[in-house]
């Protein structure tokens, strides 16, 4: 396989172009889908018990919601990836997953308490206003990310096992906005060099007299690493708090 960290790809986990496979694998953004999804593992986790069956279901739900759904509706918007995966099956795969996904929502509801229902018009609706940047882009901001992709997965996770609401649970869905707060602040930049600088050099002169030259590399090189790294930490830790459940 081809390195995955090339300076000219659109996402430091892109893979190379060369198969219509590799855009919609690209387009699932594995690294941050397995972030994401791991706030719905520690919602569950730290919950006073731990309904395997509703875990499952509202993996799948956020999966189909944020990892396919989400990106199928921001790729069709401006193309961040810049794969070639037609308009019609953009559409089509959002438009699937996400109803998948608040079907999932309204069956678990109807199946347990219907204030989970709420949860399930919010998340509809915020994959949709945030990724189609509706209102003027209103919702696509860094706080309206670290809400829809940090605190929510977590506290609708929690609430889907407790059916209720605590302080250790909002704590939680805290610390998770925080932590999408950090990945989007990291992530940003690196777009924006990624996507839109067309050229960017420089050199940094040290206090023992070294030159040592900037360029597009380099200067990505330190916050991809720190997100890469982020986003298996997160996942090992939520499998970790799971597993110490069992």
């Amino acid at each position: 396989m081809r390195k995955l960290n090339t300076e000219n790809a659109p996402a430091f986990y892109a893979l190379a172009r060369g198969g219509a496979w590799k855009d919609y694998l690209n387009l699932v953004h594995l690294p941050y889908t397995g972030w994401h999804l791991s706030y719905v593992v520690l919602g569950a986790a730290i919950a006073p018990s731990i309904h395997l069956d509703r875990l499952l279901a509202t993996l799948l739900a956020f999966f189909l919601a944020v990892g396919i759904a989400a990106h199928a509706l921001d790729e069709l918007n401006d193309r961040p990836l810049e794969t070639k995966i037609p308009q019609a099956v953009l559409a089509s795969l959002a438009a699937i997953s996400l109803a998948g996904a608040v079907g999932l929502g309204v069956v678990g509801g109807l199946a347990g308490t219907v204030w989970t229902l709420p949860f399930v018009g919010f998340g509809g609706f915020i994959v949709v206003a945030y990724n189609l940047g509706l209102w003027n882009g209103r919702f696509h901001s860094d706080v309206w990310f670290a809400v829809a992709w940090g605190a929510f997965p977590a506290i609708t996770s929690y609430w889907i096992q407790a059916e209720t609401l605590t302080a250790p649970a909002c704590l939680l869905a805290v610390g998770c906005f925080a932590f999408s707060l950090a990945q989007r602040t990291l992530s940003t930049e690196v777009r924006n060099i990624r996507r839109r600088t067309i050229s960017l050099e420089g050199s940094m002169e040290t206090s023992d007299g070294r030159r040592l030259r900037l360029n597009r590399s380099s200067i990505i090189a330190a916050p991809e690493r720190a997100l890469g790294l982020l986003s298996v930490a997160a996942v090992v830790l939520a499998a970790g708090l799971l597993a110490a459940r069992y």
